[in-house]
């Protein structure tokens, strides 16, 4: 969601004759889009200022801007801190980064807006492919009601807003006549959306509508609750032929005390029955979650049930993290907080048990012929090229730029820890081969 948010400020900034470059040294205008959701994101974000606060001072003309939920959070206390951060953009006023920008130019001394509104501006903000991109995100929703003790989300992005359907499809639309071929929806929970609409909408009927669109060729989503995981939305995927089959579902704890200390709604037994509703509508769902280690009061017993429950699903990834204190959220004044040394412990013990099953996963697919939309070179270059599969797995194989964009048919030959290497079949794309 922040690469979204990344993309539509530079389109902004764009059509205010700026243009993007890979060395903040040269910039004229630096915009740092930040994340407080975990501390290690908000410490990357303070060096990071700090850096480009290095370069103001021997260029004074750069204007330093601050984005983003960590601008959000923070306000005006940023200039306090870093005194050369010229503007600061809260997470619903993105639409006012370029007038900022202008302002500060003018001679304005620290303009700020993070005030909320009733309809976020990155919800309202279009912002066209660049030329030759396949894959796009879509902002569908913005802000969450859970509350979950331990996220800051709900205080930095506001409460669950819903866009308009007709303006999803639109901008979808005008994707596909740009060449666009995959798009990903985003929202905090997009299982939700619809909340607070007149028209009478919920996300497997966008997904259906979205189904239909000319041109896409695929369609993935993020970030889903487990406790709004429907029946609806499982079908979906059996009946919507664009929409990928593969899901990210975060179950945080396999602990149910811990769930409900965490405020998430549901228990480990309803996640496991959700996932073996998914499964057996696709065998072959490709999953991924997030895990918290370490939250306050787990024991050595509740970070077990989390082991137990990754073995029992096979996840073919997960995202795990360390707890950390969230100021401002409910799971900051808990009592039992975990040793870090503890947190460390349980971490690499997870992680390592997840690269396995990660492995597993991977190396299960060799010898199996897979769909692969391609999106570019490989990270060596020429003559190899990259792209996913339907499930997300990263494919790379020969082949040269008259494939970009295209979906070929590709035998997998080797399973590795983070991709996977391919031949491609009879040297056409799908419709041909098949």
């Amino acid at each position: 969601m922040n690469v979204r948010d990344s993309e539509l400020a530079a389109g902004l900034l764009e059509k205010e004759g700026y243009r993007l470059t890979g060395n903040p040294a040269e910039a004229d205008l630096v915009l740092v889009n930040t994340c407080t959701v975990r501390e290690k994101a908000e410490q990357k974000a303070h060096s990071f200022i700090g850096r480009v606060g290095k370069f103001k001072a021997k260029r004074p003309g750069l204007i330093l801007g601050v984005m983003g939920c960590l601008a959000q959070q923070w306000g005006r206390e940023f200039f306090k801190r870093s005194p050369y951060i010229d503007f600061v953009c809260g997470t619903h006023a993105l639409d006012r980064i370029p007038d900022m920008a202008r302002e500060v130019r003018a001679g304005k001394k620290h303009p700020a807006d993070t005030a909320f509104r009733d309809y976020p501006a990155s919800l309202a903000v279009h912002s066209p492919p660049h030329p030759g991109e396949i894959a796009s995100y879509v902002n569908i929703m913005q802000g969450c009601d859970n509350f979950c003790a331990y996220c800051i989300v709900p205080y930095v992005r506001g409460r669950e807003r819903s866009r308009p359907s007709d303006d999803i499809i639109d901008e979808v639309d005008r994707l596909a006549e740009a060449g666009v071929k995959e798009v990903t929806l985003l929202g905090q929970n997009v299982n939700s959306y619809g909340t607070g609409l007149e028209e009478d909408i919920n996300f497997p009927l966008l997904l259906k509508r979205l189904g239909a669109v000319q041109g896409i060729e695929r369609i993935r989503f993020t970030t889903s609750h487990p406790k709004d995981i429907s029946e609806a939305l499982m079908d979906a995927f059996l009946e919507i032929d664009s929409l990928c089959g593969y899901l990210h579902l975060p179950f945080q704890a396999g602990s149910n005390r811990v769930l409900k200390r965490m405020n998430r709604g549901y228990t480990a037994e309803e996640y496991l029955g959700k996932i073996n509703g998914l499964r057996s509508r696709v065998p072959s769902l490709g999953l991924s979650t997030d895990i918290i280690v370490g939250f306050p009061g787990e024991s050595g017993e509740d970070f077990q049930k989390t082991i137990d429950l990754i073995e029992k699903v096979r996840f073919d990834n997960a995202f795990s993290f360390k707890y950390s204190d969230r100021p401002g959220t409910a799971a900051a004044g808990y009592d039992g907080k975990v040793d870090e040394i503890e947190k460390s412990r349980r971490l690499t013990y997870l992680q390592k048990l997840q690269a396995g099953y990660t492995l597993e996963k991977n190396k299960a697919l060799e010898g199996t012929v897979q769909e692969v939309l391609v999106e570019g070179p490989s990270k060596g270059g020429f003559p190899n090229v990259t792209g996913r599969t339907r499930g997300n797995k990263v494919v790379n194989f020969q082949g040269d730029a008259a494939l970009f964009g295209k979906t070929v048919l590709v035998k997998i030959t080797h399973g590795f820890a983070h991709s996977l290497r391919g031949e491609m079949v009879q040297g056409g794309d799908v419709e041909s081969c098949s």
